[in-house]
């Protein structure tokens, strides 16, 4: 797993090297600063060298200290661009990772979750990583170094140390077991109210118009408190790592001062000497410290470095690694071979179940059904957004597992059931469906959509911005606009997932007799609920529970099947009424 991250350091491996050999040059300055101090004191002030002497060290004292600082702050500097760089890496990764995947591994991670791992879970790594390659080298150094200097200054109080690091390793060892399975509940509820956030702003509009803003707070209160808990639950254990360094770092300091003090007082060890040793106490002290630190931001790291890398290492269940990447769409013609398909790849609970159906190239395919009748699971088939469990599915005369992705899916536009617009203008939207296209290419599919004259009535025309989800045009405008933008690709098969729902039966039925009359070598199937919208086709699928009930022409459906009937007079007699 660490080898996996750390391979994201890439073009800043060398602020990465560089930032602990700047480390070890302020260790080594400040490891050297006491002794050049005890000299001072032993020497110049009480041994009678005089003042130059003392100005000479003291000068020597300054340069070591300058030396010390420079190199504290460019291995910050290094450090900072290495973290940052790797965090940036590491993120675009787990981002073009999640654009790899399948619907059925999307499914597999809720957003949210994804949300936090791209975002929380890898600032936690970004600064595990900075204090790895400067405090993991820079505190056990120093503390190596001034544990050295520490005997060499009076061995007999350097054994103070043989009883204090002990008592921190296994109070550090009790924090850690216990804190690590705390900090991952912790990281799941944040998944959790991230759910939250996300749910509620999607739908804000939805909200507002059900007056649901008391409620949506609540649920909001109720997920953040239990952030809060899980957070408090984690940090209780985490915080008795300071008052026990803190103990442990008074102990030894009242300890060496009662024994050098007798010392000193009886004239076997120097007071500088005594000063230098309670500096080196400090250090391997703090050193302790900053690797107590690094050992918890390490046990917070680990569940969010072990979340990164489930993404990371999550194989997409669709993949074009066996196809011909020289093979192209003959045609729109497809082929349902016995297809049979579940969300939850469980042959007993299937969605779809023994598909049988042909589509020639360039013919007009009405899909009806009732809801849950598996109507858009079958036409994601198409183009692969998710694979059957068995049987096979052919476009073109051929399998699709056997065409490249892009190609396929350049062969195929999807108009979804919900319609999505990104921030930006109406043309950076348009030309998300071709980004070669021309105006002239523009406004041609936006008049086969019908929505060349209400965006030409907007003031800006094509350049209109769009909010963030389309939110200031209407959602018949947007599936106008979806439509255009599916067009714009010049596909040979258009799905149209119940994509006029939101518009009005005139510029339905405007919209399918341009279709007809510009799109007749394009296969097109049109998932409706209004029979109106799909009579016209050349043949209609009428699905039932996951399987083909019927297929056939407006006409001979209305002789032949039954649910085929009652959706029709239901839809007639509510237009009588």
């Amino acid at each position: 797993m660490i080898k996996k991250l750390l391979s994201y350091v890439k073009e800043y491996k060398i602020y990465a090297i560089l930032t602990p050999l700047v480390m070890v040059g302020e260790v080594l300055m400040e490891v050297m600063i006491p002794l050049v101090m005890a000299d001072i004191i032993d020497n110049g002030l009480t041994g009678g060298m005089g003042v130059w002497y003392v100005a000479k060290r003291g000068l020597l004292m300054v340069g070591m200290c300058l030396v010390s600082l420079a190199c504290g702050a460019l291995g910050g500097t290094f450090g900072a661009k290495a973290s940052m760089g790797f965090a940036k890496n590491l993120r675009g990764a787990l981002f073009a990772k999640v654009q790899d995947f399948s619907f059925g591994n999307v499914d597999h991670f809720s957003t949210s979750s994804l949300v936090t791992r791209l975002t929380t879970d890898v600032n936690h790594v970004q600064m595990s990583f900075m204090m790895l390659i400067r405090s993991a080298v820079r505190s056990p150094m120093m503390l190596i170094g001034a544990v050295i200097m520490a005997v060499r200054v009076k061995a007999s109080l350097a054994g103070i140390f043989l009883v204090a690091i002990p008592v921190l390793g296994i109070s550090l060892w009790l924090i850690s077991s216990t804190a690590h399975p705390r900090f991952k509940k912790m990281l799941k509820k944040y998944d959790a109210l991230n759910a939250t956030v996300q749910e509620n702003l999607i739908g804000i509009r939805i909200v507002k118009a059900f007056v649901r803003e008391r409620h949506e707070i609540e649920k909001f209160d109720v997920s953040a408190d239990d952030v809060r808990t899980a957070q408090k639950r984690a940090e209780k254990v985490i915080i008795l790592n300071g008052p026990v360094m803190q103990l442990t770092m008074y102990a030894c300091i009242i300890a060496v001062l009662f024994l050098g003090g007798k010392m000193v007082i009886g004239g076997s060890f120097e007071l500088g000497k005594l000063a230098s040793f309670l500096t080196y106490i400090g250090q391997i002290l703090n050193s302790l410290m900053m690797l107590s630190m690094l050992f918890i931001m390490m046990i917070i790291s680990i569940a969010a470095a072990r979340r990164i890398t489930e993404v990371l290492d999550e194989v997409p269940d669709i993949n074009d690694d066996k196809a011909d990447p020289a093979l192209t769409v003959a045609d729109g013609s497809i082929t349902f071979e016995k297809a049979s398909f579940s969300y939850h790849k469980d042959p007993n609970n299937l969605n779809l179940t023994e598909i049988e159906l042909s589509i020639k190239s360039g013919e007009t395919i009405g899909i009806i059904g009732g809801t849950g009748s598996a109507k858009t699971s079958l036409v994601q088939l198409i183009p692969r957004l998710y694979d059957p469990l068995s049987g096979r599915v052919l476009v073109g005369g051929r399998d699709v597992k056997e065409y490249p992705l892009s190609t396929l899916r350049d062969s195929v536009a999807m108009v979804l059931q919900k319609n999505v617009l990104f921030s930006g203008t109406i043309r950076e939207n348009l030309l998300w469906g071709n980004e070669n296209a021309t105006q002239e290419e523009i406004e041609e599919a936006c008049r086969n959509a019908d929505a060349h004259g209400f965006i030409t009535s907007f003031p800006g025309g094509y350049e209109t911005e769009l909010g963030q989800g389309g939110v200031n045009v209407s959602g018949g405008q947007k599936q106008r606009l979806c439509i255009a933008r599916a067009l714009l690709k010049k596909p040979k098969i258009i799905i149209l997932d119940d994509s006029t729902s939101a518009v009005d039966t005139a510029t339905d039925a405007r919209i399918r007799a341009s279709f007809k009359k510009n799109l007749a070598h394009t296969t097109c199937l049109i998932i409706a609920q209004r029979i109106s919208s799909v009579m016209d086709a050349d043949r209609i699928v009428v699905m039932d529970d996951g399987r083909i009930s019927a297929v056939g022409t407006h006409e001979e459906l209305l002789k032949t099947s039954k649910i085929y009937q009652e959706v029709y007079h239901s839809q007639q007699k509510g237009g009588e009424e």
